[in-house]
């Protein structure tokens, strides 16, 4: 079976039928969508979904010359974004950390930030999140030796379905050095999953 290409970037939002349809879905639920309360819930919901869908955080030109900067490993983890399963349209909160090895070029750290922003701000599921960064930040620094983890919560499962709140989902991609070498691998991975305490 021949894998399919990623969906694209959302387009823009129809924010007028997307008002129309929430007051709908709140008629169809057996609501009043003119009660107080209510009567701004549809436009408000259009913004947040325009908002959330059209951001379109900028990443080039992120790059910065350093001649002398080879075989260090760079971290950067802490990161949380939001995005959406796009099974069930329910958030999912994604813990990112992104490693790599800057060889006469390192990276503007705000830029690991913007890139995760990006491609969590659409219907998205946690696997190809973690693999789009991947080659994102491969693709800007030109280098394969990048590795992703990430580690989420999703809704999906802990308000529907199982109903398990604790369970949390681990995915991680890595690519050229960080494949290849054991040491360096346990090494991103101590640094990015210490400060969890899953180390």
């Amino acid at each position: 079976m021949r894998p399919q290409p990623d969906p694209v970037a959302p387009g823009p939002v129809d924010i007028e039928r997307v008002t129309e349809l929430i007051g709908q879905l709140l008629v169809a639920f057996g609501e009043d969508p003119g009660r107080e309360g209510l009567a701004e819930t549809p436009p408000r919901v259009a913004a947040w979904w325009n908002s959330f869908l059209s951001a379109e955080l900028s990443a080039r030109g992120a790059c910065f010359t350093e001649a002398r900067l080879s075989n260090q490993l760079v971290v950067v983890s802490g990161m949380s974004v939001w995005s959406l399963c796009e099974h069930h349209l329910l958030p999912m909160n994604l813990e990112v950390a992104i490693g790599y090895l800057p060889d006469g070029e390192m990276m503007g750290l705000s830029k690991f930030g913007r890139i995760a922003l990006r491609y969590a701000g659409r219907l998205q599921v946690q696997e190809r999140f973690t693999r789009q960064v991947t080659e994102e930040i491969g693709g800007l620094i030109g280098s394969k030796d990048v590795a992703v983890a990430v580690r989420g919560t999703h809704l999906c499962m802990s308000m529907r379905g199982v109903r398990m709140e604790a369970a949390r989902t681990t995915t991680l991609q890595a690519s050229g050095r960080f494949q290849d070498d054991p040491v360096l691998s346990q090494q991103f991975l101590v640094l990015a999953m210490g400060q969890r305490g899953a180390a």
